[in-house]
């Protein structure tokens, strides 16, 4: 299926290139990668968030969030050193770390104490507000817990991303107005998906931001395969579809405005 847009407009806000699934050709899925304006690496654990800044490290084009995703919640209690240290640490030490996540709340698994998840969820979120960061939400049969969570946080330095959206358009419009953009990816693409597809429709452009969360989530076209950042452009092409026209000028704005990329990190040494 050929593809009729610039890559250098795409926009992948949440990966994983550090995960195993990549190890057998890292090399050329970089090229490729290389090829888009903007990546996000994303971390889940304290055992890999050092991978996933050296990743991003080797990309001009790609940064990263650090913290610990609910499904890791338990560990990160249990870690040898706190983990709240060793994260703002990262996150101060290195301009590549422009992000905290992906943290969050999910039910649907439980691997993870629920009391556990909430306490490291909102140690982060206070982490991430002392260093006026963004934070990457995962959210997961667990909405409402999520977001009450952030309203008792909510302050004017609060804002972030709601990874892998999978609601209606009436929780959209709650994070929206707790100021989060809606993370839009993969599922975008499936035939089934109408509900997503109207509540993008309906919150509109200004509220979105493209994603691929690679290797995992595929566009239709790559179901049961591995996901990588150049195929958020199938992401873009469906939401092309649903506004009728381009939406990447509008998901950089987005992006730019949620990670102060114009004046504080793009084109800053990468350390």
């Amino acid at each position: 299926m050929e593809l009729n847009l610039d890559t250098k407009k795409l926009i992948d806000t949440h990966a994983h290139l550090h995960m195993w699934q990549f190890k057998g050709d890292l090399e050329d899925v970089l090229k490729r990668t290389e090829y888009l304006k903007f990546v996000l690496n994303v971390s889940t654990n304290m055992d890999d968030i050092y991978e996933t800044i050296k990743t991003a490290k080797r990309l001009s084009n790609t940064y990263c969030a650090i913290g610990v995703h609910p499904h890791d919640s338990k560990d990160a209690l249990e870690h040898e050193r706190n983990y709240l240290d060793e994260i703002e640490k990262l996150a101060t030490k290195s301009n590549k770390v422009i992000a905290i996540g992906e943290i969050g709340l999910d039910y649907f698994r439980n691997l993870s104490p629920i009391d556990i998840q909430k306490r490291v969820f909102a140690d982060q979120l206070a982490l991430a507000q002392e260093l006026d960061l963004p934070v990457i939400l995962h959210i997961r049969d667990a909405y409402e817990d999520t977001y009450d969570i952030l309203k008792a946080f909510k302050t004017d330095n609060l804002r972030g991303i709601v990874h892998a959206f999978s609601s209606d358009e009436n929780w959209a419009k709650k994070f929206v107005k707790l100021g989060f953009k809606i993370g839009i990816g993969g599922p975008i693409t499936y035939p089934k998906n109408e509900m997503l597809r109207s509540t993008v429709k309906i919150i509109g452009m200004e509220n979105i931001v493209t994603e691929t969360d690679c290797p995992y989530l595929p566009p239709q076209l790559f179901r049961g395969k591995r996901n990588e950042p150049i195929y958020v452009a199938y992401v873009v092409e469906e939401l092309n579809k649903i506004f009728g026209k381009d939406v990447t000028e509008h998901v950089w704005e987005n992006v730019t405005q949620l990670f102060g990329l114009n004046n504080k990190f793009l084109g800053a040494d990468a350390k």
